[in-house]
């Protein structure tokens, strides 16, 4: 193998085409147990969310979920939704939602997932 004698100038990394807000964090007022989700829930930020919802399973108290900000959902985030609601209730803890956008629910009720967030139930 032959090396190049010639330096390559260096790159500059590469922007991360990512939103720097994560996808969903505790707001400044937030408690323990509740999450404010962004307003880009997509899979491109579901990384951030996973790891905020798997925060939240072992806690003991109602868990709140504030989606006033979302404008826009994809399928894979409603499905880790869907994931985390269905995962806390089979272990006996309970979820609500603090507000649920217009977007959000359109799209969970497109997919007929609507009751599988609890959405149904939840105030808008």
């Amino acid at each position: 193998m032959k090396l190049s004698s010639r330096s390559k100038p260096a790159r500059k990394p590469a922007r991360s085409r990512t939103p720097r807000v994560a996808a969903a964090r505790r707001g400044p007022n937030a408690s323990s147990n509740a999450l404010i989700l962004q307003a880009e829930c997509t899979l491109a930020e579901s990384s951030s969310l996973k790891s905020a919802l798997c925060a939240l399973l072992p806690n003991t108290a109602t868990v709140t979920l504030d989606a006033a900000a979302v404008e826009r959902i994809d399928t894979a985030t409603l499905q880790m939704l869907a994931a985390f609601v269905r995962d806390r209730r089979l272990a006996g803890g309970a979820i609500e939602w603090r507000s649920a956008s217009t977007a959000l629910r359109d799209a969970a009720r497109l997919l007929g997932m609507d009751s599988m967030l609890l959405l149904t139930e939840a105030a808008s």
